[in-house]
């Protein structure tokens, strides 16, 4: 059996698996069919699920909700109060379960405070999300994303740290040495 801590204030439904040293905080609510990975940290007010996956190391602020058709993979930061939609034409009158787009968040990711995610994209690694950024197309990784809509205005590394490039289209992150490429409009991060 995991071993992780829920405050007494949050409910966990039937049917969920969490992994050891999670923590969700009060008020959150984890919905059945949802399985959330090891080192996990929900802040108050957070939803997720039903049928939700998050990998482990995932960092979740307060009052945010992950629904049905969003994927989350390891070491993902997502920011206070950012948004998730599932339905591109939402109406209240309409039930459009079937309609759910999938929504994926590549490993290393962060998304800023603010922030909206329109459902049926996909963020690269370890690119980052400015707050209140609005993401309705896919994201590259290692991108720097900014604006109503989201435009990219650079890169970053692995540490969230933006990239200035030599002549040669290389960069180096004085954070742990590691060394970047710009090759046909992506990035690569050169293993030595």
């Amino acid at each position: 059996m995991a071993s992780f801590y829920f405050h007494e204030s949050s409910f966990i439904d039937k049917d969920v698996t969490i992994g050891d040293d999670t923590k969700i905080w009060h008020f959150s609510h984890i919905l059945s069919g949802s399985n959330i990975g090891s080192n996990c940290s929900f802040g108050q007010n957070c939803v997720v699920g039903p049928k939700v996956n998050i990998g482990h190391g995932v960092k979740v602020q307060n009052n945010v909700s992950i629904y049905e058709g969003v994927e989350v993979e390891d070491d993902v930061f997502l920011g206070p109060s950012m948004v998730f939609t599932n339905v591109t034409n939402p109406r209240a009158f309409i039930v459009r379960r079937e309609e759910f787009k999938k929504t994926l968040l590549k490993k290393g990711c962060s998304i800023g405070a603010n922030s909206t995610i329109v459902c049926g994209v996909t963020i690269g690694e370890y690119a980052l999300i400015g707050s209140g950024t609005v993401v309705n197309k896919d994201v590259k990784p290692y991108s720097l994303m900014v604006g109503v809509p989201a435009k990219q205005i650079g890169w970053v590394s692995r540490a969230g740290n933006t990239l200035k490039f030599d002549s040669n289209y290389i960069a180096f992150d004085s954070f742990d040495n590691s060394k970047y490429k710009i090759q046909n409009d992506n990035l690569i991060l050169i293993e030595e």
